[in-house]
Parts: C-alpha cells; sequence; structure tokens
C-alpha cells in the first residue's frame, strides 16, 4: 500500500466545501456535506467549518469562484482556527487541485481522494490491498506534481535512473504505469484462486448482504451467522467479503457480508472491487438492508440499485431488509399547517403503506442492534432459502415436508 494524502498531515482540523448548482439544490449539498463529514470523521480528520458557494456550475479552474475563494483562505490562513486540510465535496481536477493548493498553501483532498484514504486504512487482506493500491495509482497517475514525494521511496537504482533527457514527471509517470500493470497481474492471480474457492463451496445456496454504508450489514451477519465479524459505527468497516455457512432450523446455506455502497463512489475503486463483488453477481438470493432511520433512505436505496445494476444487470430474488427500526422518528405536522406531508412527517406505520406495501414478503422491518424481529427475518429467508435449494436438490424435498409436519 502506497503512502497517500493523509498519511503526513499532523493538524486534523478539515474544512469542508460544497456547491449548489442546478443538479443538487441547498437541501442535496447539505446532506452531502453532513455524509462527507462522516467521511472526515471516519479517516480521523476533525470538520469544524462548512463553506457552501451557489454557482451554475463549478469553476474549471478553482471549483468556487475567487470571492468564496479567497473567504476560504482568510479563515485556513487564521492561525487560531489550525486548519490542516480543506476537503472538496467532488472529485478535482488535476488542474484545480494544484491552483487550490497555491492559492491556500494547505493541503487539498477532493471526496475521491478522501474514500482512497479510508478504503487504504480499512484493507486487510492481501485482496484488498491490492484492489486499493491499484485505485490510488490510477487516480494519482493525472493528478502527478512535485507534491506526491512518496514517489521518492519508490524508486531505486539501475532500470529506475532516469534516462537520458528524461523529466521527472516523466520518471514518476512510469514508474506508476509499471505498478499498474503488475497490480493488475496481482488481482488476476487472486481472482483465479477465488473462483476457485467458489467452485469448492458447490451448488450451496447463497445469499449476499448488499447496501449502502454503514446500515448495519456486519451487524446482521453476526446475528445470523452467529460470527464475529468486525462492526462499527463508521464508513466502510467492512471491505473485504466475508462468507459464512449458515443453518436455519435444518436448511444450510451460505451467507456473505459485502462493502458498502456509497454516492459518489470513485469509479477506479468501482472497477478494482469487482472482483470482490463477485459474490453478488453469483448470489441466489440479496438481502439489500437499508438504513430506514436515515432520512434520505430512499436515496441511498436507488444508490445501490443502480451500483447493483451496473456490477450485474441479471435480476435476482430480492428481500428489502428495513433496519434501525428502533432509530426510526418522525416529525409530527401542526394542526394548522396545510401543506403536503414530507418525508419526515410520516410514521413508520404510515410509511409501511407506501410503496413499500407492494413488496409484500419480500420485505421486513427489523432492528439488528435490539434484535427485534429477527425470527420473522430468518423464517422468511429460510422460505425463500428452501424454493431454491429443493429446486436445485429436489431428493431432499421430503426431508423438509417430514421437518414440517
Amino acid at each position: 500500500m502506497i503512502d497517500f494524502i493523509l498519511s503526513d498531515i499532523k493538524n486534523k482540523n478539515a474544512v469542508l466545501v460544497g456547491v449548489i448548482t442546478q443538479h443538487q439544490n441547498e437541501e442535496k449539498v447539505s446532506e452531502y456535506l453532513d455524509e462527507l463529514d462522516f467521511l472526515a470523521d471516519t479517516a480521523g480528520l476533525v470538520p469544524t467549518k462548512r463553506f457552501v458557494q451557489k454557482l451554475e456550475y463549478p469553476n474549471p479552474v478553482t471549483f468556487v469562484g475567487t470571492g468564496k475563494l479567497q473567504e476560504i483562505k482568510e479563515f485556513v490562513k487564521d492561525e487560531e482556527n489550525e486548519i490542516g486540510v480543506v476537503i472538496f465535496d467532488d472529485e478535482l481536477s488535476p488542474k484545480q487541485i494544484r491552483n487550490i493548493e497555491k492559492e491556500l498553501g494547505t493541503r487539498i483532498l477532493d471526496r475521491t481522494s478522501l474514500i482512497l484514504d479510508i478504503f487504504a486504512m480499512r484493507a486487510q487482506t492481501a485482496h484488498a490491498k491490492v484492489q486499493v493500491e491499484l485505485a490510488q495509482y490510477q487516480y494519482l497517475l493525472p493528478r502527478l506534481t512535485r507534491m506526491w514525494t512518496h514517489l521518492d521511496r519508490q524508486r531505486g537504482g539501475g532500470a529506475m535512473m532516469r534516462g537520458v533527457g528524461e523529466t521527472q514527471l516523466e520518471t514518476d509517470k512510469r514508474i506508476i504505469q509499471d505498478k499498474i500493470s503488475k497490480l493488475k497481474q496481482e488481482l488476476k492471480d487472486i481472482d483465479r484462486q477465488k473462483v476457485v474457492q467458489r467452485k469448492n463451496r458447490g451448488k450451496s445456496v447463497r445469499v449476499a448482504l448488499v447496501g449502502y454504508t454503514n446500515v448495519g450489514k456486519s451487524t446482521l451477519m453476526n446475528l445470523l451467522s452467529k460470527s464475529d465479524v468486525f462492526a462499527e459505527n463508521k464508513l466502510f468497516a467492512t471491505l473485504d467479503t466475508t462468507v459464512r455457512k449458515v443453518t436455519i432450523e435444518n436448511l444450510p446455506f451460505l451467507l456473505s457480508d459485502t462493502v458498502g455502497f456509497i454516492r459518489k463512489l470513485p469509479t477506479n475503486l468501482i472497477e478494482s472491487f469487482k472482483s470482490t463483488l463477485d459474490e453478488v453477481r453469483e448470489a441466489d438470493i440479496l438481502l439489500h438492508v437499508v438504513d430506514i432511520s436515515h432520512p434520505t433512505f430512499e436515496d441511498q436505496i436507488a444508490v445501490v440499485e443502480k451500483t447493483l445494476y451496473e456490477i450485474d444487470d441479471s435480476e435476482k430474488p430480492t428481500i428489502i431488509v428495513f433496519n434501525k427500526i428502533d432509530a426510526f422518528s418522525h416529525i409530527e405536522k401542526d394542526e394548522d399547517d396545510l401543506t403536503p406531508k414530507k418525508r419526515e412527517n410520516y410514521s413508520l406505520d404510515e410509511l409501511k403503506q407506501t410503496w413499500m406495501s407492494k413488496l409484500k414478503e419480500n420485505c421486513i422491518f427489523i432492528s439488528a442492534k435490539e434484535k427485534e424481529n429477527i425470527d420473522e427475518l430468518k423464517q422468511l429467508l429460510y422460505s425463500k432459502v428452501k424454493e431454491i435449494h429443493t429446486a436445485r436438490f429436489p431428493y431432499n424435498d421430503f426431508l423438509y415436508q417430514t421437518y414440517e409436519e
């Protein structure tokens, strides 16, 4: 794993920057910055102030306008604020990074580099480390400047020495291109091993947990499999796919926990982690876990469904597990308020009567934390798995009939 942006930032105080455009209104930007705040906290940073500007589109040179950039600069330069990094809630171009860093004189992060850093910190297995390192170098390649001093440690003698007339930048590019080629080959080798492992599991029914990051997938995995998968109230607590054998009543199946999704997930990460998500492609049933207490959980559902389609456009039996009902709350409208109800005004029972009612037996409401309705989830899962299992192994059907009698 390469040393990345946050490795040498001593002052952890951070400023967050977003823009309101024709494609994202003030409410959306506030929501995105809340998520960016959580990302920064996950990375060990301390967000202290937000700057937001309304623009027709982000400034192609400095992302925000010159006046707003000057305002940010004054805040950053004030020694009392002790700002160590400024984080922008979009992927910045190499040109924007150079110009903003030159103007502000401090470390600059964009949403992509922050997510990459978190992935780098979370990666535990060789597979995850190779995937993250590949995404890091692919992000780094078009952004090479003299700021990437950690590449000095990647250089060696002999073949790595510069040729006649070769610039430092050209040397850096060649180093990274070589690393990318090597990492892609390593990933292919690991993927071949993973294919063999999956084949060795035979024809067992496979269930995959999917969902937005930090919705409780790992907690649910621990409940269903009686295992000890790492779970934490942080984004991307799980990077490596975990597979466990689960038995409900007398019926065995394989349950896998996968990396969570997020808005504006870097393209390079989606590409490099596609092999990890082979568990999703090969699953017979998907358990789509949703944090129903989140104010924009419907948008999160849309993000997950879009990403799943990019990974595998085939339709699979899916159970939507609305988790965290213990944390659900709503705001009662005043009796004299005649405006239409908003999402936050609906009670849980009222929500169940909306589009969710059309899902019928393909959804369930639980609290993994409080272990509420877990037995009901197990029974629902049992019936779905049994349907596939008996079709695959019809000679075992009489066993289940006997058990149920």
